[in-house]
C-alpha cells in the first residue's frame, strides 16, 4: 500500500471545519456553496447543522446522555441529522398511511425506535461476526435483519438505550455502524467472490481495506455535500453496480501494465438518475486508495452545497465533464498523472449475483442463495453461520442484489449444504422471479415511503411462480416505496415506483408507476416509461404476467427483456 505519510491529500482544519481553499476556483456560478471557491457560509439548514458540530461527535452524547435519559432527551438536530453518521435513522411510526408521508412533519412521522445500519464493507463476514449480527437482531431488534442492495444489514426497532451495548458487541468482532449513513463515505461495495473466483481479473480486497482505513471516521471527510458511494470489483461479472456509484474501480487487464482498475465517477439514481462516466484512466491496485481519496476530496471541496437535491457528485461531473474532472484530480490532488487505460469488457453473462454452485480457483465451491427480497431474521442468520461452519470454512458474503454466499465448500459438501439451505427457504436454485426481485424497506419502517414493498415483493414472487412456472428468461423486478430509488427502479427490467393511484372504483390506493427496460452491465441504461402507465398493487401480478407473456412470445433468439422493451409497441407494455 502507498505510504500515507507522503500522500499529498488536502488537509482539513480542526473540528471538521472547511479545509483551506484549493488553488483554483471552479463552479457553475457563485452561490453553489463550494468550499474551493471560498464559499464557506452555510446555505441551508443541513449545512449549518454540520458546521455547528461534526456528526461524528454525536456518539459521545449518545453514550453519555441519550442512552441514559431516553428518546425524549435527544436534541432535534442530533435526532434528524447527526445520528445518521452512526447509522441511525428514526423509523416510521406505525399506522401512518402513505398519503400522509408528504403532509406530516418529521416529528409526527418519527417513532421512538431506530433503524440501525451495519456496514459490511466488501460484503465480507465471518461466522463469528454473523452470529453476533444475528444475536443482536434477536435481543434488540425484534428479530429484524434485512440484507440491503449495498451489502449492509439493517435492523429495526432499536431503542436508544440499547445502542451503546450494540456498538460494543459489533465492534468486538470488527464490525461497526460508523458512517453507515450521513453525508460521508458510505459502505464500500466489493465483489462477493473477491480472491476466490476462477475468472477474477484482480482481487480488490486490499484496496477496500486501505480505503476503509483512510476515510471511514476521518474528520477530514466527515462533512461532504451529500452521501458518497464507492464500489471496487475485479470481477468480469461487474457485480457491484459500478455504473451508479459516485466512484467505482472496475477490473481491467491493461495491455502493457497488466491487471488493474478502470476509474468511473458520477453515477447515481434517485429522482435524477445518471450513469457514471469513465475517466479513461487505469490505476494499479496500490494507487486505488490515493485516487479514491482524491475523488472524495474533490467532492468535499468542489461539490455543490446550496441545494440538497443538487449536492451529489453526479451534478459536478455532469457540469465539468470527465476530462476536466480528471485534470483537477491529477493536478490538484494526486499531483501526478494516471495512465490511460482500456474500457472494461462487457460482462460474460446476464446475471451478476453469483447465485448457484460455482467452483472456486482452489477447487472448492461457493454457493449463492436467495432470501426473499433481502428479508431474513436474526435466527436465520445464526443458522446460516452454522451451515457455513458445518459445510465451509466459516466465510460468508453479502451481495449488491440482496443475496448471500457461503464460501469454501468441499465438493462432497455441496449437496448437503444446498439441502440444508432449502430447509431454511434459502434456495440456491431459485426461480427467475425469486432471483430477480428486489425491494426497499417500504412503508413498514421508512418515513419517506408511500407504499408497502417487502411483503408485496414476496407475494409477487409467489404469484408469478404459480402463474408462469416455465418462464426461464433473466428478468429483474424492483419495488420501491417512493421516488428515491433505493431499490434501483430505473435499472430494472421492470421497475415499480410506489405512489398512490386511482383504482377502477375511483379510490386512492397503493400502486406503482411502471418503468420498463432499465439495465446495468451489458448495456447500462434507464429504459422507458409508458405515459400514464400506473398499476394498483392488487393488479401487479396480472400486469407483469401479461407483459412477460408478450415478451416471451415476441422475443428473438438471445434477446433480453430490456432490448425487447425498447422496441415493443406501447400496446404490448400496458
Amino acid at each position: 500500500m502507498a505510504d500515507t505519510s507522503e500522500r499529498p491529500a488536502p488537509k482539513a482544519s480542526e473540528q471538521g471545519a472547511p479545509p483551506a481553499p484549493a488553488r483554483r476556483k471552479a463552479g457553475r456560478h457563485r452561490g453553489e456553496g463550494q468550499w474551493a471557491a471560498g464559499h464557506f457560509t452555510p446555505l441551508n439548514p443541513n449545512e449549518q447543522n454540520k458546521k455547528d458540530d461534526d456528526g461524528l461527535n454525536v456518539r459521545t452524547r449518545i453514550e453519555t446522555i441519550y442512552a441514559h435519559r431516553g428518546f425524549d432527551s435527544i436534541d432535534g438536530s442530533d435526532l434528524r441529522g447527526r445520528m445518521r453518521w452512526w447509522g441511525l435513522y428514526t423509523q416510521r411510526k406505525p399506522g401512518i398511511s402513505g398519503g400522509k408521508t408528504a403532509v406530516l412533519t418529521p416529528e409526527e412521522l418519527d417513532d421512538e425506535y431506530f433503524m440501525m445500519r451495519v456496514r459490511i464493507d466488501g460484503g465480507r463476514l465471518t461466522t463469528r461476526q454473523l452470529r453476533v449480527v444475528g444475536d443482536i437482531s434477536q435481543e434488540f431488534a425484534r428479530g429484524t435483519a434485512d440484507i440491503t442492495d449495498r451489502q449492509n444489514v439493517q435492523y429495526h426497532w432499536i431503542r436508544i438505550e440499547d445502542v451503546p451495548e450494540i456498538w460494543r458487541r459489533l465492534e468486538g468482532v470488527g464490525l461497526s455502524t460508523t458512517e453507515a449513513c450521513g453525508d460521508v463515505p458510505r459502505v464500500i461495495l466489493g465483489s462477493p467472490v473477491a480472491g476466490i473466483a476462477k475468472d477474477e481479473i484482480i482481487d480488490g480486497t486490499p484496496a477496500i481495506e486501505e480505503i476503509h482505513r483512510r476515510v471511514v471516521g476521518n474528520p477530514a471527510y466527515s462533512n461532504l455535500p451529500r452521501k458518497f458511494k464507492t464500489a471496487v470489483s475485479g470481477s468480469p461479472h461487474m457485480d457491484v453496480t459500478h455504473e451508479i456509484n459516485d466512484v467505482a474501480f472496475v477490473g481491467v487487464d491493461h495491455p502493457e501494465h497488466g491487471p488493474g482498475f478502470d476509474v468511473w465517477v458520477g453515477g447515481g439514481l434517485s429522482t435524477n438518475p445518471k450513469i457514471g462516466v469513465r475517466l479513461g484512466a487505469w490505476v494499479p491496485i496500490e494507487d486505488v486508495p490515493d485516487v479514491h481519496e482524491g475523488v472524495v476530496a474533490i467532492f468535499r471541496d468542489y461539490g455543490y452545497r446550496r441545494l440538497r437535491n443538487r449536492a451529489r457528485l453526479k451534478y459536478l461531473v455532469a457540469d465539468w465533464g470527465p476530462e476536466k474532472f480528471r485534470q483537477v484530480l491529477e493536478n490538484e490532488y494526486l499531483l501526478r498523472t494516471m495512465a490511460n487505460g482500456p474500457a472494461p469488457e462487457k460482462p460474460v453473462q446476464e446475471w451478476r449475483d453469483h447465485i448457484g454452485v460455482h467452483q472456486q480457483k482452489d477447487g472448492n465451491y461457493y454457493v449463492g442463495f436467495a432470501p426473499r427480497v433481502g428479508r431474513v431474521d436474526g435466527a436465520t442468520l445464526s443458522k446460516i453461520a452454522d451451515l457455513a461452519e458445518a459445510h465451509g470454512s466459516g466465510r460468508v458474503r453479502t451481495t449488491a442484489e440482496q443475496k448471500m454466499l457461503i464460501l469454501d465448500v468441499a465438493e462432497d459438501q455441496v449437496q448437503p449444504l444446498t439441502e440444508d439451505l432449502e430447509a431454511l427457504d434459502l434456495t440456491a436454485r431459485p426461480s427467475v422471479f425469486r432471483r430477480g426481485t428486489m425491494a426497499c424497506t417500504g412503508i413498514e419502517f421508512c418515513k419517506l415511503a408511500i407504499v408497502e414493498t417487502k411483503g408485496r415483493g414476496s407475494w409477487l414472487i409467489d404469484e408469478l411462480e404459480r402463474r408462469l412456472p416455465g418462464f426461464d428468461q433473466p428478468v429483474t423486478i424492483n419495488l420501491n416505496g417512493c421516488p428515491n430509488s433505493c431499490a434501483r427502479i430505473q435499472t430494472a427490467d421492470i421497475g415499480l415506483k410506489g405512489q398512490l393511484v386511482t383504482n377502477a372504483g375511483g379510490e386512492q390506493v397503493e400502486g406503482y408507476q411502471v418503468h420498463l427496460g432499465g439495465s446495468l452491465g451489458l448495456e447500462p441504461g434507464f429504459g422507458r416509461k409508458v405515459r400514464g402507465l400506473k398499476v394498483t398493487a392488487d393488479e401487479l401480478p396480472d400486469y407483469i404476467e401479461r407483459v412477460l407473456l408478450a415478451y416471451d412470445s415476441q422475443r428473438t433468439e438471445g434477446e433480453r427483456f430490456a432490448q425487447w422493451a425498447a422496441r415493443a409497441a406501447e400496446g404490448d407494455l400496458v
